[in-house]
């Protein structure tokens, strides 16, 4: 019955996103959570403790993500041995997950990673990475020959003992054709089974994303046809989410991205925002979880652990997502509410259900609220919405300058009243009634 309800307020709403040659991923889409590397960059988070970390790696595989990145293990013994202990907890808990470290193309940066996957006892995906743009290559001295020799020789040390390696490029979204095709050609050939576009500044849009990677799609048909492609997005135009579901419309195979997405600068694409939109956009397989029931917690343990609070207007998960306290808009979930239909209710004036993430849609009531604004908080509180109390919660309301609080309502009641009805609530019958 639930789900007839759903389908039908689903029936009322015409899809646009659907128009225009209904575009799909080329693969279900894979998801690769950078918050314990890339993600700790942001110069505002706080490094999490060995047990926040490992709580936020239990949680992953619940929101369907099948990969994560552990760090930079050169970086130093504090590093490495942070590294070493997920890679531990991944393998001593049986986690789907597949751990991977991050290296310059340098054989001192990836030996570090060949240690801990020799003393876990498990293979580590070796994650090498270099410069691909003209302008990084100018201020670096490089030279393209030379780097991409270097990369060939990284790729062919860390496979030969034994790990598989994800070739990145660094700022590919501002490299040449001929730079990106010398790199990647040099990477595959030495055995590299994934290659990651990066859009390192942010720079990429939609389009230029759709040319990127379908450039690389023919990189790849001619080197070696199995070889995936990564997204590695950031958010310095605010495109991070956008652009990732460009690049799996257009032939990634997996996207990477962190917690409330927190990275340098702006930071990279927000991991949770991207779930979200994959399960609207129905674009999950079997390595997904049926709803996000367990994306709350991730989020909430990832903002603790970071030190990083939401902001309130944060989509999903910030305090004013689900809240309103607009007349019209309450009226329409008034309306909605009284033909018995709560998904209805939970779509009428939000793109993203409340309940697919395990909340629900808030009534406040402030100086741009109605009389259903009042109706709904009443009996959300199980009480009577009687003219008395509808005039007397208004004329507080349209004297103040923001959402009033519960006890100022209730204040405003049992002052201007004097019947203090509010301590009691009304009988169950008349709680039905005026619902």
């Amino acid at each position: 019955m639930q789900e007839d309800r759903e389908s039908s307020a689903r029936a009322l709403i015409h899809d646009w996103n659907s128009e225009g040659g209904g575009r799909v991923p080329v693969a279900l889409p894979e998801l690769l959570d950078q918050t314990l590397r890339d993600g700790l960059q942001s110069p505002s988070v706080q490094t999490p403790s060995i047990a926040e970390q490992i709580e936020l790696l239990h949680l992953m595989p619940l929101i369907g993500v099948s990969a994560v990145e552990v760090g930079l293990p050169a970086a130093g013994r504090q590093a490495a041995e942070q590294a070493r202990r997920l890679v531990l907890e991944i393998e001593s808990a049986g986690l789907p997950l597949e751990p991977l470290c991050a290296a310059r193309t340098l054989e001192k940066d990836i030996a570090p990673i060949l240690d801990i996957a020799e003393s876990v006892g498990r293979p580590v995906v070796v994650s090498v990475f270099v410069g691909s743009s003209s302008i990084r290559h100018y201020a670096e001295g490089w030279e393209i020959g030379k780097l991409a020799a270097q990369a060939a020789k990284a790729v062919r040390f860390a496979r030969d003992r034994g790990c598989q390696v994800m070739f990145v490029t660094e700022d590919t979204t501002r490299a040449c054709p001929e730079h990106l095709a010398a790199l990647y050609g040099a990477a595959i050939g030495a055995g590299a089974a994934r290659i990651c576009i990066a859009d390192t500044t942010g720079h990429a849009t939609p389009g230029g994303v759709r040319a990127l990677v379908g450039f690389l799609r023919t990189v790849v048909a001619r080197e070696n046809p199995e070889v995936k492609i990564d997204w590695h997005g950031h958010q310095d135009r605010g495109l991070g989410v956008a652009n990732a579901l460009e690049a799996l419309e257009s032939g990634a195979h997996r996207v990477h991205g962190t917690a409330l997405g927190v990275g340098e600068r702006t930071g990279n694409a927000p991991l949770d925002q991207i779930l979200v939109n994959l399960h609207l956009l129905g674009w999950f397989g079997a390595g997904f979880p049926q709803g996000l029931s367990s994306l709350g917690a991730y989020v909430a343990a990832a903002s603790k652990a970071l030190r990083m609070p939401i902001p309130s207007n944060y989509p999903v998960f910030g305090r004013d997502a689900f809240r309103t306290a607009t007349g019209v808009h309450a009226a329409a979930i008034l309306k909605a509410r009284a033909l018995g239909e709560d998904d209805l209710a939970d779509r009428v004036y939000s793109a993203v259900p409340a309940s697919l993430v395990g909340l629900t849609q808030q009534i406040e009531v402030g100086p741009m609220s109605g009389e259903s604004n009042v109706r709904l908080w009443l009996a959300e509180r199980g009480f009577a919405s009687t003219p008395e109390r509808i005039a007397v919660i208004l004329e507080r309301a349209k004297a103040s300058d923001r959402v009033l609080s519960s006890g100022e309502i209730l204040d405003a009641l049992t002052g201007r009243s004097g019947e203090g009805v509010l301590s009691v609530p009304e009988p169950p019958a008349q709680r039905e009634k005026i619902r």
